[in-house]
């Protein structure tokens, strides 16, 4: 009986440390998901052997190193070209992309975007998220969306070492009712199945760059669009998901006249999109401290006459010189450009996700990878680690949230 006592002391010991455990675990559960940001990195997928861009764009077989390679300095000081820490890695190997998960991961990077193309009726750049990320073994510790990024493409842009003065364009942005049913199926099949494709409230995110390409593609009309939109949406539905989370994303921008603001309000609420997000912060300027400026003020006016969440983006910075042989001091973010200001910028914009607990907390920066346009966390040869130190003094060490 003594011994039968004991057992039942030992087991009552037990349940309670279990169920003590449990309800911490569930507190930090609870807490965790409370606090969580959603911090997305934009990938722009151009650096890999892709075969249209072989064939059209950049033929050594490296992708857009190609050019990047090629940057030159344009005044005293100009950091061109961009040296890469980890040297001139290809975007589609998947032990690429696992140490980008693991350092984007442990510096509070925890979802990542991917550009998305669409030219020739066909794929263009796929094989980065195909090959790189989808085949990555640890990429389950990241959330990924897709951005269809579809733009118009003139020839000398994208390489005009090649092209030199030929701006005749080299893909349009549109595509016709077959190709877009096509890729409806695709990015459901491929992309939304997958268990970490980012959802809010059950529902996959699509990202749409260019709007007015995507209206041409139905006519140039709001309401034809919204039809084409209604047809991703119950296809979405069909495949199992309760819906579709359309994002507009806005690429850079300016303030906006009152005329503007009203058409944009319109759209927004005629073809029905979900959340307005961009891919620059906008408002570039020589200062970075000025740029970081006006893309608040840009944030605010979007905020203010939207009806729909508006997520902050915070820029690393602009120098899309190797692009463009004319381009000279003034076409860059040239002063104040520097990872502590990023980090200041980033503390905004987590500022501002946290006035709006209505919406999901998600921040986007522009961008992991873009080398080309000077905006990029990937650790180069002046700064080092120091910009994804900068995210994680904001959203894992909290360091501006201190006082």
């Amino acid at each position: 009986m003594k011994i039968l006592k004991i057992r039942i002391c030992l087991l009552g010991i037990l349940v309670f440390l279990v169920g003590n455990v449990f309800n911490a675990q569930s507190q930090v559960e609870s807490v965790s998901n409370e606090n969580e940001y959603y911090v997305a990195a934009y990938i722009w997928p151009s650096c890999h052997d892709d075969p249209l861009a072989n064939k059209k764009l950049w033929p050594d077989g490296t992708g857009e190193w190609e050019v990047i390679k090629k940057g030159n300095p344009r005044y005293d000081g100009h950091y061109q070209p961009r040296l890469p820490l980890w040297g001139y890695e290809l975007d589609n190997d998947p032990k690429v992309v696992e140490r980008w998960i693991d350092v984007a991961f442990d510096h509070g990077v925890n979802v990542f975007v991917y550009d998305w193309y669409w030219y020739e009726e066909g794929p263009y750049l796929e094989s980065a998220l195909n090959d790189g990320f989808l085949k990555a073994e640890n990429n389950h510790k990241m959330k990924f969306y897709i951005m269809w990024a579809n733009h118009d493409v003139k020839r000398n842009y994208w390489n005009y070492h090649l092209y030199g003065g030929d701006d005749s364009i080299l893909w349009d942005a549109k595509v016709d009712w077959k190709n877009y049913q096509i890729i409806v199926d695709r990015i459901i099949n491929q992309y939304f199945k997958k268990p970490n494709y980012l959802k809010i409230n059950g529902e996959p995110v699509f990202s749409v760059f260019s709007i007015d390409k995507l209206m041409e593609s139905f006519g140039g009309s709001a309401v034809e669009t919204r039809k084409a939109l209604d047809y991703f949406r119950d296809e979405v539905k069909k495949a199992g998901f309760p819906g579709l989370h359309i994002q507009w994303n806005q690429g850079g921008g300016s303030l906006m006249s009152d005329e503007r603001a009203n058409q944009f309000r319109k759209n927004v609420d005629t073809m029905g999109f979900n959340s307005v997000a961009m891919y620059n912060m906008g408002g570039m300027a020589e200062d970075y401290l000025v740029y970081g400026t006006n893309s608040i003020k840009i944030r605010e006016q979007m905020n203010e006459i939207l009806d729909v969440p508006v997520f902050p983006c915070v820029s690393v910075g602009w120098d899309d010189t190797p692009r463009f042989p004319a381009k000279l001091k003034n076409s860059t973010v040239n002063y104040h450009n520097t990872p502590t200001s990023f980090a200041t910028l980033l503390s905004k914009a987590k500022e501002y996700a946290d006035k709006h607990p209505e919406q999901p907390k998600l921040i986007t920066i522009n961008a992991w990878n873009e080398w080309v346009e000077g905006s990029y966390l990937l650790p180069d040869m002046l700064y080092g680690f120091e910009y994804l130190e900068a995210v994680k003094d904001v959203f894992i060490d909290k360091k501006y949230d201190r006082y």
